[in-house]
Formats: structure tokens, sequence, C-alpha cells
């Protein structure tokens, strides 16, 4: 029961007028109005980074009636945010996402994204707002593609030097190819997630290199090529 104080117990009563409740949100197709985190369904992303700012974590949830049904943790730029993420992994799934939004996700960066992807879901703004039923349960390993790898870019460079592509969306960069201006026209890289299910195939190392190696732009005109993390 609730207590009052005195000023308010000796008030007259003033009648409430609208009732109309909550607006709705889309959600996998439909549009709900949402009174409880059992209403709350789609399958969304939310971007996390630690109070220095020295890594970042994409967090996947699938949602299902207010439940984490499908967790995708993704860390980049702090070695031990990858044990974080393998915990928080084992700790969201199965959780309501106010449970989960109360919860220590072991590094700050996987909790500010919780945060994060809870206002996408709350707010209906959700990969899944418009997909009627929404996506199934493992939707989120599309986002990997073959070999099962997290999309990573990782390009260095300096104002004496230029630019080093390391890594992109293709795999691994063996080597940029430079034109007569010493300008970058095209790279070779080895998407090492096909290699590396070959390998575990049975095919010969050599050989699963050989066939996951390709280039792209314009790598076979060049005048010069150099490998990005040696020269």
């Amino acid at each position: 029961m609730l207590n009052y104080s005195h000023e308010v117990e000796n008030m007259c009563v003033v009648a409430k007028g609208p009732k109309h409740g909550p607006a709705p949100i889309p959600e996998e197709g439909k549009w709900v109005k949402a009174y409880q985190i059992g209403d709350i369904s789609g399958l969304s992303h939310g971007i996390g980074w630690c109070a220095p700012q020295q890594g970042m974590c994409k967090l996947t949830l699938n949602v299902k009636e207010g439940v984490i049904e499908e967790a995708l943790v993704e860390t980049s730029g702090c070695s031990g945010m990858t044990h974080s993420a393998a915990m928080a992994a084992e700790i969201l799934q199965g959780k309501t996402i106010l449970e989960a939004l109360n919860t220590d996700l072991v590094c700050d960066a996987i909790n500010v994204a919780m945060r994060e992807i809870f206002l996408q879901l709350v707010y209906g703004r959700t990969q899944t707002a418009f997909s009627e039923g929404g996506l199934p349960v493992g939707a989120s390993l599309e986002d990997l593609g073959k070999g099962l790898r997290s999309q990573i870019g990782t390009i260095f460079a300096t104002k004496s030097k230029g630019v080093r592509y390391l890594e992109m969306a293709e795999g691994y960069i063996l080597s940029l190819g430079l034109d007569a201006d010493n300008e970058v026209i095209g790279y070779k890289f080895v998407h090492l997630g096909k290699m590396m299910d070959m390998i575990k195939n049975g095919v010969n190392a050599q050989e699963a290199f050989e066939k996951n190696t390709n280039t792209y732009g314009r790598y076979a005109d060049a005048v010069k090529y150099i490998d990005p993390r040696k020269e």
C-alpha cells in the first residue's frame, strides 16, 4: 500500500483523461504496445566502448518475448576483451534483456553495448522491426560470412611513410600494389576462414593457401609490390 504525504491526503481527486497506453513500436512485422519486458522481440546490434576507449564491442542479440535466445559478441582493440566476450556470451543466453542490462558482463565495453542494444530493442529500432516473424535463432552468424570470422578492418598510416592495409573484409593482406606515383591501387589477400576450413578438411596447407589467395583493385597493373608488415 502506498504512503501519501499529508498534503496529498487532503487533496481532492481530479480524474485522469486519456488512457491510451504506450505508443506502439514495430516488432518483427507487427505493431506492439509494450507494457512489459515479455512484449519485446527482435534482432539488433549495439556498439560499446570502455572508459579509456582502448577497445570496443559489437553485440548482436536475437530476442524472443523478452528472452535472449542468441548472442554474438565481437570485440576489438584489447586482448583481455576476448576473454570477457567468452564469459559474456555464456552469461547472456537465456536471460531477459532487463536481467542482462543489470548484469556485469565482465567488460565495460560489453556493458555499454548491452545498454545501447537495450535502447534499440525497447524503442522498436531493430533490424527486424518490419520483418514478419523476425529472424531465426542463428541469424547473427550471417554477419560473419564463410569461415565464421568477424569483419575486421585494420589500417595503419604515418605522415612520413603513408598507409599500410593490414586486414580488410576480404581477408589478411599479403601485399600492396603501388603505381608509378607510389599510390595504392590494389592488394593481394588470403581469406583465412576459407583457408582454415579447407585445411581442416584435409587439404594441404600450401594448396589451401594458394586457392584462397586473391587480389583486389588494379593489383596486376602495379609497378611495385610491398609487404605492408615489413616494408
